[in-house]
């Protein structure tokens, strides 16, 4: 060998406290940057889930419309046999212009409610 001598000592090795704290330091953000990226997955999972839901009810509102006008047109045409059609459509118009209103209304005042709350 090199002709020196070299002394290996058989006691443990004790860590001084600056690099444990450096250890704990970098194991901590280890786990917050691994339960951020679990959170974010579990969102994901959710939004992906809730994205098949969302369509389903946009297919039921969007028949749902349809039924909705093709009623509207029926009791147009219903009503006129008894006025002339162009007030059938008035009366139809304004009678669900006025649900639509009140509707509204019920709406306003539930967001009122909550946005004073918080």
């Amino acid at each position: 060998m090199n002709g020196k001598a070299e002394y290996k000592s058989t006691a443990p090795v004790r860590a001084s406290f600056t690099e444990l704290l450096g250890q704990l330091a970098s194991s901590s953000a280890a786990k917050v940057h691994d339960e951020i990226a679990l959170l974010i997955q579990g969102f994901r999972e959710k939004a992906r889930a809730a994205r098949g839901a969302v369509i389903t009810i946009a297919i039921g509102v969007a028949i749902g419309w349809v039924a909705c006008m093709s009623l509207c047109a029926a009791l147009i045409i219903g009503l006129s046999a008894y006025m002339a059609p162009v007030i059938a459509a008035l009366i139809v118009g304004s009678a669900l212009a006025l649900v639509a209103a009140v509707i509204a209304f019920i709406g306003y005042r539930q967001l009122m409610k909550t946005v004073q709350k918080s």
